[in-house]
């Protein structure tokens, strides 16, 4: 299974100027040709303004401005891969004791 790293990119525009490409324009005025298979999508938690999900690769060759933040993994089919964090937790080793008597709380 071929993975795809991914950067979530706000943009001012995304035009698409041929049936295989868009020129992607950023907020500070960059702009750069992508090639359409690069773009996997909206990117959906960014409310205030359009963010798309563009292959790091192609980024990373470009003049567009863009953040290395906020990062996913697609697949080859464009769908984006969960991302799981597992954690361990192991418990403190505790001291065995002989009996449960706390001496602060016995009757005198």
């Amino acid at each position: 299974m071929k993975k795809i790293k991914c950067y979530s990119v706000r943009l001012a525009e995304l035009i698409s100027i041929s049936p295989k490409a868009y020129r992607a324009i950023a907020f500070d005025g960059s702009s750069a040709i992508i090639p359409k298979s690069m773009v996997f999508g909206d990117d959906y938690s960014i409310k205030k303004s359009n963010a798309y999900w563009i292959a790091a690769f192609i980024l990373e060759r470009s003049s567009l401005q863009h953040s290395c933040k906020k990062v996913a993994w697609f697949n080859e089919f464009g769908r984006m891969i969960p991302n799981y964090i597992k954690n361990t937790y192991s418990p403190d080793i505790m001291i065995k004791v002989n009996n449960n008597i706390i001496e602060d709380l016995k009757r005198k």
